[in-house]
């Protein structure tokens, strides 16, 4: 009987606990974040107010109600480490990669692009949440998308940062569009990229949605593509160049299977050359890590 009391109040004291930091963040209202922080807040708020008030799951509540606060109090916030989670060791290893990749371009995604790093912040904790409760196949699915959509925003303004302008004979910079680039013949070639992991040539489902949608949306008899593939400066150039080849054929695959011609689809690899983001000799740079496929009229 005693046990069964002190077991009453523990949980009551728990939830206590977990709804004082909820109230606190719920009563915050932030519209319009504009720093890294607020969005951190605008982000966890939301993920908080998911969970206490539609899953009644006051441990995530208090999780991301306590991470919004620190938020606002200025912390620099990560998501938690893969090994805070239960997780199967494969969704682990999944999980893990997705991590590293995250913290290789945190510092730079900090000053550069923090709205879409907090997001990115949020939407793992997020995604690992989601896959330790393993029932919710939706919102896993949302939360990871949200990631890898983020993530993948992240890389191409990154790499646009790092694109030199085009100079026109007035000597007048022109602005770099986000899904064309002008040759050195000014004939405009539309162009999708691809980011892949580390060591890896293998699309997840968001690139192949991302390859699918873009090849449906510019589809004509008449197209012909070539696919560039590209890796970072981590390994030998060797290596790196083969890498490259195998990015840019699983991306082919992709094209053929939608019906286009291989005779109109040609594959190039360019190894660690050409680098969308500038970096030392043995360096990884998810950015780096990617297939540009461009349409030729």
């Amino acid at each position: 009987m005693k046990l069964s009391k002190l077991f009453l109040i523990f949980t009551l004291l728990f939830l206590m606990a977990c709804s004082a930091a909820y109230e606190q963040v719920k009563e915050i209202d932030i519209k319009n974040p504009k720093t890294f922080q607020q969005h951190l807040l605008y982000n966890y708020k939301e993920n908080a107010s998911f969970e206490a008030e539609k899953m009644h799951d006051w441990n995530s509540a208090k999780l991301y109600s306590e991470k919004a606060l620190r938020a606002l109090d200025g912390e620099k916030i990560y998501p938690e480490k893969i090994n805070y989670w239960k997780l199967s060791s494969e969704k682990a290893q999944d999980m893990k990669s997705a991590y590293n990749n995250l913290l290789s371009i945190y510092d730079e995604a900090f000053i550069k692009d923090p709205k879409n790093l907090a997001k990115a912040i949020s939407s793992l904790d997020c995604w690992a949440e989601q896959e330790e409760e393993e029932w919710q196949k939706w919102d896993i699915e949302k939360c990871k998308n949200d990631f890898h959509t983020s993530m993948h925003d992240i890389y191409k303004f990154l790499t646009d940062l790092n694109k030199k302008p085009e100079v026109k004979e007035n000597n007048k910079e022109e602005s770099i569009p986000q899904v064309a680039v002008v040759t050195e013949n000014e004939k405009k070639e539309v162009m999708q990229i691809i980011y892949f992991d580390f060591d890896n040539f293998k699309l997840s489902q968001i690139s192949k949605n991302k390859l699918i949608n873009f090849i449906n949306q510019n589809k004509r008899e008449l197209n012909r593509y070539i696919i560039f593939g590209h890796t970072d400066t981590k390994g030998t150039i060797k290596y790196n160049m083969s890498l490259s080849i195998k990015r840019a054929e699983a991306v082919k695959e992709i094209l053929l299977s939608l019906g286009i011609t291989a005779k109109n689809v040609s594959v190039l690899g360019k190894g660690e050359n050409q680098l969308a983001v500038d970096t030392p000799d043995n360096t990884k740079h998810p950015a780096n890590r990617r297939a540009e496929i461009k349409i030729l009229n």
